[in-house]
């Protein structure tokens, strides 16, 4: 194909044909004639824009997701269901099982001994809904080695015998597992191309180089055709690297928070190297941690908070001073927003993922999935920035609504810059965009990944 030729499109709200070429947006106007081997679609009026960018997630943990069984709602509520699930869960090449997304109202606070009770039979290792947490059953702990050897994140009972569960120590468990090497990332890819997702911004910390190389190998080959940004590329590695490395990843986890010395050290060392932090802060805690660091070490154009979950009312315009972006997930009410509101003091309610507050401040705003352990569909989180709707039927502050143009503005900034004005289409642009079937008014007044037509990255159809 030498070219295409989208006719009878809307751009900035005024219909028009856009021509692209060499992966490059070519000319836009009313009157233009097909080019000789040049391919034709015609858009009905369709919406043309920019486009999306999931601003974190997660893409080796969604590869994984993929082939993993579900044991936590929507798809299993209680044990019976879990059992089942498992048992009917085929091992892989490795005889083991893999699950995810589980939730304590299913079964409990999971350990080896109540996992065993659920399914003995093969390895079995199941991931808590918040990805922080992962339980072993007997066979899979032996198979781990999970013996008298120390390591922060396994916990141990009195009589210092390890539970099974292993807290943060993703690194200590890929070790030992068999045949761990990252899946592809193809069936990734396409998903997110047919959510209109052309660019994507991986935020696991910590990454070791060969998994920044098996990233750069599936960047490059195609199989994730997605514009790809890395928080967690090793310090030290050159801007000119591809994936190109971006903030660096700092996880403030409320089990084990960083002194305020050695916080700022690591603000400290990431900064010298002329990287901005992303970092990960939940409750209002961790948040103020991070803020007093910054007061301390200086801001650093790009420094942003990632998921700003519990955001106090005075720590906005904090961290409007600071120059910060924020990164956050507003899918989370609509995919468990009841435990947010029920697991949290009534007074912080209001503190639940703002986003209208940040737009009001001032404060750049990018929305996100957080997937696999949020939902990845845009077009859902969307909905959820523009309704506040937790399942049971309330509502978490409807002060904090976005309408649906901010919110889906909050996906169309480019990886580098999260909450920045959305990139207007013009002769020149990278031809990363996305056709929808309806005018933008349309798809705004029902958002939904239905609309999606077809999306183009580099001016290929993905």
């Amino acid at each position: 194909m030498s070219g295409l030729l989208i006719r009878d499109t809307e751009v900035d709200g005024r219909r028009c044909s856009v021509r692209v070429r060499d992966g490059l947006v070519g000319e836009l106007g009313s009157a233009l004639a097909r080019a000789p081997g040049e391919q034709e679609i015609y858009a009905a009026g369709g919406a043309l824009l920019p486009g999306l960018t999931d601003h974190h997630l997660h893409l080796f943990a969604l590869a994984a997701a993929f082939a993993s069984v579900r044991c936590g709602p929507p798809d299993v509520h209680d044990r019976p269901a879990l059992r089942a699930a498992l048992h009917r869960a085929a091992p892989d090449r490795h005889g083991w099982v893999r699950g995810i997304g589980y939730d304590e109202r299913v079964a409990g606070a999971l350990d080896a001994t109540g996992l065993d009770a659920l399914r003995a039979d093969v390895p079995v290792r199941v991931q808590h809904r918040s990805g922080a947490l992962w339980v072993l059953n007997s066979r899979a702990a032996e198979r781990a080695g999970l013996g008298p050897g120390r390591h922060p994140g396994i916990e141990r009972d009195a009589a210092g015998a390890p539970t099974g569960r292993l807290w943060r120590a993703d690194d200590w468990l890929r070790g030992r597992l068999p045949g761990a090497a990252p899946p592809s990332l193809a069936a990734v890819g396409r998903r997110l191309a047919g959510y209109g997702i052309t660019a994507v911004t991986d935020a696991t910390p910590g990454l070791a180089p060969d998994a920044v190389g098996t990233l750069a190998e599936e960047a490059g080959s195609g199989r994730l055709p997605q514009r790809l940004l890395l928080l967690g590329a090793p310090l030290g590695t050159p801007p000119s690297v591809r994936p190109a490395p971006g903030p660096w990843k700092i996880v403030l986890a409320d089990s084990g928070l960083p002194d305020f010395g050695g916080l700022t050290e690591e603000i400290d060392a990431a900064h010298r190297q002329g990287r901005p932090v992303a970092v990960h802060t939940v409750t209002a805690a961790s948040l103020a941690l991070l803020l007093a660091a910054l007061e301390q070490t200086g801001g650093l154009p790009g420094d942003r908070v990632e998921h700003a979950a519990v955001v106090p009312a005075e720590a906005v315009p904090v961290v409007r001073r600071l120059g910060l972006r924020v990164v956050t997930q507003p899918g989370f009410l609509a995919d468990r927003g009841d435990d947010f509101l029920d697991g949290t003091p009534a007074h912080e309610h209001d503190d639940l993922y703002r986003c209208a507050s940040f737009r009001h401040a001032g404060v750049p705003l990018a929305l996100s999935s957080d997937a696999p352990y949020g939902p990845l569909d845009p077009w859902s989180v969307i909905r959820a920035a523009t309704t506040r709707h937790v399942p049971g039927g309330r509502t978490a502050n409807p002060a904090e609504r976005l309408t649906a143009a901010q919110a889906l503005a909050a996906y169309l900034a480019p990886p580098d810059a999260p909450g920045s004005p959305p990139p207007r289409l013009r002769p020149g642009a990278p031809a990363d965009l996305v056709l929808l079937a309806v005018p933008l008014v349309d798809a705004l007044s029902h958002p939904s990944a239905d609309l999606v037509r077809l999306t183009l990255i580099g001016g290929r159809i993905r």
